[in-house]
């Protein structure tokens, strides 16, 4: 039987050696960490570095890392000669404004930050540890894709980020900030987010490069007008925000996440206001003319309602014929979507019915209220419109607010003809409240479409088909397109002053702060395509 002086004797070794080891891990981290932070390559391109992204992003000292030790096993092209540590991603949690946030950073120094199997390993788990604590991810994408080397299981290693992506589509916030090059395959993991930021001049997404393309179809095209950050802002659509430096993104990337909840089972956070909420806004009459042609800017309509005169606008160089927009009211975040009558009138095309959609369809699934600012003339008219598919897409827009269970508020600022009006978020297709300004028109048409539709032969015979047009016209609006009529119908709650409109929503919404409306009970819906 050992005494204890024996004992204290025999551990004396294995301890030394304990401490010895935890030393030389301590050096291995201290040197992977320094070589994360030379400038070298990064620099050179204009970028961050790894741990400079992660510093800018986080909260000081909030950063957590997972499997820094990790290399992979492959072999074969010279791999077996070149096992950094890391593999190339820099993976774990930290904290945003003290919320835990997971992340995962391609590290472009090793291996262009090209992804083979232990590098999707590693994000992988992260991605995992995101959808079991229910908190948000971001990935800070810059990287070279497929690691060719590693062959088919890096292909696989990117089917699994793609799977874990829409398992988690609609549970967390995954938000996407390309800072580099994001090619091929790759090009589908930031696709698959709530939201894509990018950096001019450095970000680039494309599924096939300036060389296949030219090797192809004989075209040539930079990597900047292929798949730069203008790009797809302003054509794709894939580009939700755009910022001229990396230190810019991260603070809007922060801005964004203080809109949104850690999951779909919390709140959105609540923010103290410094606004009031019976704040009248008399400037809205000066805003918004009361000529229904006129143009204005509903940005200022949003500037003047919203909380501290402050939103976050989405999307906002793509489809502006409508305004989607990140606003609180009294603290409460929402969703805002406003058409624009300063573009193509406030009329809805393609890409506004996908836009407005999309955006619908993420304020429903995060429990934030859809405030709807309707001024709409109807469905932009062409043939190329209907051609390529305006029925389909119009019926996203519509699909998505029928499925919605969040408060729905609609407030006509002007006028809402036709289907357009229908699609904006009627009463008819579930909005729990709908209010109205005094000029409002709600009709199939506007009064001087009407009158040539229906009295067409009358205004051609007439010695004076100007006069007739127009007595026709004051009678069409008199009888159906007056301010009162939809709310004599029930289809209008209250026809209201522009200046209570602050008030008013503040106070529906606290009224619809419980609403619990179960969908049917389904494996999902099917809607267009």
């Amino acid at each position: 039987m050992q005494t204890s002086a024996q004992t204290r004797a025999g551990s004396a070794p294995a301890a030394a050696d304990m401490r010895a080891r935890a030393r030389e891990h301590r050096r291995t981290r201290a040197e992977i960490l320094a070589a994360r932070a030379e400038p070298g390559i990064q620099h050179s391109r204009g970028k961050l570095t790894v741990e400079e992204r992660l510093a800018a992003l986080f909260d000081e000292g909030s950063c957590v890392e997972v499997e820094t030790l990790r290399r992979h096993r492959a072999s074969g092209f010279g791999l077996e000669a070149k096992r950094p540590y890391g593999d190339g991603v820099v993976a774990g949690w930290g904290a945003v404004d003290g919320r835990r946030v997971f992340y995962y950073a391609h590290d472009f120094r090793v291996f262009g930050g090209s992804l083979g199997e232990a590098h999707a390993a590693k994000i992988h788990k992260v991605m995992d540890l995101a959808l079991a604590t229910g908190a948000p991810l971001i990935a800070l994408c810059d990287g070279a894709g497929a690691r060719i080397q590693e062959g088919v299981v890096a292909l696989a290693g990117y089917g699994g980020i793609f799977s874990r992506h829409v398992r988690g589509s609609g549970v967390i916030p995954q938000i996407s900030v390309v800072l580099g090059p994001c090619a091929g395959g790759a090009a589908y993991a930031p696709a698959l987010c709530d939201f894509v930021f990018m950096v001019r001049g450095a970000g680039q997404m494309y599924v096939t490069g300036p060389d296949v393309v030219r090797a192809v179809t004989g075209e040539q095209v930079t990597h900047e007008d292929l798949g730069g950050a203008d790009v797809h802002a302003r054509t794709s659509g894939v580009a939700a925000f755009v910022h001229d430096d990396e230190r810019e993104c991260f603070e809007a990337v922060r801005t964004l996440l203080a809109f949104l909840p850690d999951n779909n089972h919390t709140a959105p956070p609540w923010t103290p206001p410094a606004d009031t909420p019976d704040r009248r806004c008399e400037a809205l009459l000066d805003l918004v003319p009361a000529e229904l042609n006129r143009v204005y800017d509903v940005r200022a309509v949003l500037g003047e309602v919203f909380d501290d005169g402050d939103y976050l606008e989405v999307h906002e160089s793509w489809a502006p014929n409508v305004v989607c927009a990140l606003a609180r009211l009294d603290g409460h975040p929402v969703g805002v979507l406003a058409n624009q009558a300063a573009v193509l009138a406030g009329a809805l095309d393609i890409a506004a019915a996908q836009k407005a959609a999309r955006f619908v369809q993420l304020c429903d699934a995060f429990h934030l209220p859809i405030v709807s600012l309707v001024d709409v003339p109807g469905f932009l008219p062409g043939t190329d419109q209907e051609r390529d598919g305006i029925i389909r897409h119009g019926a996203k827009l519509l699909y998505a607010y029928c499925d919605a269970t969040v408060p729905r508020v609609q407030v006509v600022l002007r006028k809402a003809y036709g289907g357009a009006y229908i699609v904006m978020d009627s009463r008819s297709i579930g909005a729990d409240l709908s209010y109205a300004w005094p000029v409002n028109e709600i009709a199939v048409m506007g009064a001087q479409a009407a009158a040539d539709v229906l009295f067409r032969r009358e205004i051609a015979a007439a010695a004076d088909p100007e006069a007739v047009r127009t007595q026709r016209m004051t009678e069409y609006r008199r009888q159906l397109t007056h301010p009162d009529y939809a709310a004599e119908h029930g289809l209008v709650d209250d026809v209201i002053d522009p200046s209570d409109t602050r008030p008013i929503l503040i106070e529906a919404l606290a009224m619809l702060r419980g609403k619990y409306e179960p969908n049917p009970v389904r494996k999902h819906g099917n809607p267009p395509m």
